[in-house]
């Protein structure tokens, strides 16, 4: 049988601590400071949360109105963006602050861990604007490229991409060259096969001119790869596109 002593001491603890939670609320029970922006509300838990309900959106718009948000402070001063970025609040399906905000540190073990933006929380249109929020990439590759992001990228990750180039044309043995070489300027919505040495416009009329081939316009319509696999209507766009057999 447990000693009385120990039930004694076990409800001076316990009352030990009610008691501070009443004398030092916010040392006892806040999960940590708020963020500077916040500073002034770091003694007034109700201006945010609403009582045994944690954080209230409802609260937070109150004083972040939703038409001025990354436009105007919340004393009404117009707030400077660096580029071209609009802001994006007033385009979301739904309000809702937590889904993407907490201005406490987050527990020691996961306060590395870096919440993710959920896309879905955007209205269709805004969802498509990829370039409303994200730098365009600078590199070779997509320089000059004017396909929508979506065309092969997804909005869970930017990598892998989802395009399957084998679809239209597969990059296999000496085709597995520098995009540029049948995109020419970076336009991937139009290639040419003269690109290749192996590949001169007199060569290759000479060769399908041997077979009844003319007006040769539409190189993947029938080669699909590098053994010549066949194939129909391949592609959009191109240096010349139609054939006729």
């Amino acid at each position: 049988m447990t000693p009385r002593w120990v039930w004694i001491s076990i409800g001076v603890g316990l009352a030990a601590i009610i008691a501070l939670i009443f004398v030092f609320p916010h040392q006892m029970v806040s999960p940590g400071d708020l963020k500077p922006a916040h500073a002034a509300l770091q003694q007034n838990c109700l201006a945010c949360h609403a009582p045994l309900a944690g954080a209230s959106t409802e609260r937070c718009v109150a004083c972040h109105t939703v038409a001025d948000i990354g436009r105007r402070t919340t004393l009404g001063e117009f707030i400077k963006h660096p580029g071209s970025r609009p802001p994006f609040h007033q385009t979301l399906i739904s309000q809702d602050c937590m889904a993407c905000h907490t201005d406490h540190p987050r527990p020691r073990l996961t306060h590395n861990l870096v919440r993710p933006f959920n896309h879905a929380l955007l209205q269709p249109q805004a969802r498509a604007a990829c370039s409303s929020c994200h730098s365009a990439p600078s590199n070779d590759f997509h320089r000059g490229v004017a396909l929508p992001c979506s065309q092969c990228h997804g909005t869970q990750a930017w990598k892998p991409a989802t395009f399957d180039h084998g679809r239209y044309f597969k990059l296999a043995g000496p085709h597995d060259a520098p995009c540029s070489t049948c995109h020419v300027g970076g336009n991937l919505r139009t290639f040419t096969c003269y690109g290749c040495h192996a590949h001169q416009p007199g060569q290759i009329e000479a060769q399908h001119r041997e077979e009844g081939i003319r007006n040769i316009q539409n190189c993947v319509r029938c080669h699909r790869s590098v053994d010549g696999e066949s194939g129909e209507g391949g592609g959009e766009g191109g240096q010349g596109r139609e054939r006729d057999d």
